[in-house]
């Protein structure tokens, strides 16, 4: 190896730094209080951008993990500008849940009820109550759990119905985003509904909450990844019939040891063992989308043999910590290789050391993709700051092992 682990992890911890020094310095929103919906490229903030649900949940979530890592108290004072702007704006007090966005001024935008968002507010509801003790954030977690289950969990055949309207009846139009596909069930949604639910264990381990937690792992099992490729399906009509689509390397691997940590958390050693087998596989799948310059390429359409050259910043984040997990588990030390080249890639051509945080991401030819958001509805310090974080842990754990 040309490199050691404790440079490795040094290095993310300085990374850390200074994404979070980014999100301080250039997207508090003064006047309309919590933080600007949207920062272009070159750092010009969009004062009257609309603010996503996704994008003030994964700023809560960041700073409070990131006070919970470090105990810096600029930290906690960023996470208690986020929380209260969520609780304030964006979750529905009449209706439950949480609308999708929000105007500038903070009232009610776009009102549909994604699971996806209300998962991410749990999940950063959670981890603000780990920092700071505070029981109401807990009780918004909680309640955000009873909603999820109560509205959306498909009694029949398991599984989450992707979106509502406000009062939750059925709509027409469940997607996420222009690229999706229109899914009753999606991959994505069960993904993040699986992350929220662990974090929300670890604060509130009962009895129905592992119940919930096993399904959903049982879903990624037995339908979401494909057994004979190894990569996850991403589209499903209500039954589980599977709806055409591509396959998405950064899910893959984030999948990959999301999955794990699941199982590790709720303590099931048959799932354990299940998912730790499945994070190895996942992880060899999607070795075929690293380029030579350790770059995760963005996807793949298998109808048409198609390969989208594009690297988006937030699958070499999930890489760098999937390859890292299925180092760990296997100790077969290509993971770890792929997991450093990764992170030198992201040095190379992810990172901006001139504005600072990180890129969208580049093309083909590894020149930055432009016109792309530095801070926006799904442009988020989240993924980023959580590779550091996990990195950073998962280091300490080798180093001390090795020591």
């Amino acid at each position: 190896m040309a490199f050691d682990l404790e440079t490795y992890k040094k290095e993310l911890e300085k990374e850390l730094e200074q994404i979070l020094s980014y999100w301080m310095l250039n997207t508090i929103d003064t006047a309309g209080g919590g933080f600007l919906g949207q920062v272009d490229q070159n750092n010009k903030p969009n004062p009257q951008a609309p603010k996503g649900s996704v994008l003030n949940s994964r700023i809560l979530w960041t700073f409070s993990a990131s006070y919970n890592h470090s105990k810096h108290p600029t930290y906690l004072l960023l996470a208690k500008r986020a929380y209260e702007y969520l609780i304030d704006h964006i979750v529905d007090k009449e209706w439950g849940g949480v609308y999708w966005t929000v105007d500038y001024k903070g009232n009610p935008l776009d009102t549909k009820k994604q699971l996806y968002a209300l998962a991410f507010s749990l999940y950063a509801f959670s981890e603000y109550y780990k920092c700071t003790g505070d029981e109401k954030a807990k009780q918004w977690a909680i309640q955000l759990y009873r909603t999820s289950e109560e509205k959306s969990y498909d009694k029949i055949k398991g599984g989450y119905i992707d979106a509502f309207a406000r009062d939750w009846k059925t709509i027409d139009d469940s997607r996420l985003s222009a690229k999706d596909l229109n899914a009753k069930k999606t991959m994505n949604t069960h993904l993040h509904i699986l992350e929220a639910y662990t974090n929300l264990y670890r604060i509130w381990p009962t009895d129905e909450l592992k119940k919930s937690l096993e399904g959903l792992i049982e879903n990624f099992l037995q339908h979401i990844i494909d057994k004979e490729t190894n990569h996850l399906v991403l589209f499903f009509d209500e039954n589980w019939n599977r709806m055409p689509g591509p396959i998405s390397f950064g899910h893959d691997i984030e999948a990959a040891w999301l999955l794990q940590e699941a199982a590790e958390v709720i303590k099931n050693e048959e799932l354990i063992n299940k998912t730790k087998k499945t994070a190895i596989s996942l992880a060899d799948a999607v070795i075929k989308g690293v380029d030579k310059d350790g770059g995760l390429w963005y996807e793949y359409e298998p109808e048409t043999n198609h390969m989208k050259k594009e690297k988006h910043w937030w699958p070499q984040a999930e890489a760098l910590v999937g390859f890292l997990n299925a180092y760990q588990s296997s100790g077969n030390e290509k993971y770890l290789r792929l997991s450093w080249e990764t992170w030198v890639f992201i040095k190379k051509s992810i990172k901006d050391y001139k504005y600072g945080e990180w890129f969208w991401g580049v093309d083909e030819e590894n020149k930055t993709m432009r016109n792309m958001d530095k801070a926006g509805l799904w442009k988020c310090p989240y993924h980023n700051s959580r590779a550091c974080l996990e990195g950073i842990e998962r280091l300490n754990k080798l180093i001390k092992s090795v020591a």
